[in-house]
């Protein structure tokens, strides 16, 4: 997979390595001569360009890549990025990181974003996620289809537990993609049972996450 990162500074390095790790082609693009540091990642393709630029996405050669991420520090640049990896080159997925949680609401499908990256609500969510049992916490917000990652840590109280997975009635447009029990990793079956204290992580249409939340909560009658 061939990824394109806008932005070459500590994050945009970070995502690269990781990236590059894991077997991928990347390709790190930045205006900015001082960000141009080919010893950090040497096996990474380095381009000094400006990535709001027509023509340094030409040279870039973005229509070659299967994923843009606009990682920089500036949300008007990020924005821009990923308009034009999605309108000008067609890019399939376009990640793009969001810096001012007040700008979070632009981006979206409008903005050519299939993801963002908020970092401060991420770290805020995983506050949530280590201390709440039985809150709905959103990790992550998927721009395209209005749908999120969220998670709940299944409550003693909850009357779906010890209930099969397949005979849970889930709220329309929702999907349990994994459990986490312990230090186990499931990929639920409609016969595995939900236990207390399962980190339950779902893909779920925000109009649907209190109905889910309500759901996974209800106590017990006696």
């Amino acid at each position: 997979m061939r990824v394109a990162i806008a932005g070459a500074g500590a994050v945009g390095r970070s995502i690269a390595s990781e990236l590059l790790e894991n077997g991928h082609e990347v390709l790190l693009v930045d205006k900015a001569p001082t960000a141009i540091s080919v010893e950090r990642v040497p096996q990474a393709e380095w381009l000094l360009a400006d990535a709001c630029e027509i023509t340094s996405l030409d040279e870039a050669a973005l229509q070659r890549c299967n994923v843009v991420i606009a990682a920089t520090g500036d949300d008007k640049v990020n924005l821009v990025v990923s308009l034009l990896a999605k309108t000008e080159y067609g890019v399939p997925r376009v990640v793009a990181r969001v810096n001012n949680p007040k700008n979070e609401w632009l981006f979206n499908e409008a903005w050519g974003v299939d993801v963002s990256v908020s970092t401060p609500r991420l770290m805020s969510a995983l506050v949530e996620e280590a201390v709440s049992v039985g809150d709905l916490v959103r990790l992550l917000r998927f721009s395209h289809g209005d749908a999120n990652l969220v998670e709940l840590t299944l409550p003693e109280e909850s009357a779906l537990a010890g209930t099969r997975v397949g005979d849970v009635e889930w709220p329309e447009d929702t999907a349990l993609v994994t459990i986490i029990r312990g230090s186990r990793v499931l990929t639920p079956s409609r016969e595995d049972s939900l236990e207390v204290g399962d980190e339950l992580l779902f893909v779920a249409a925000q109009a649907r996450e209190e109905q889910l939340e309500d759901l996974l909560s209800v106590r017990r009658k006696d």
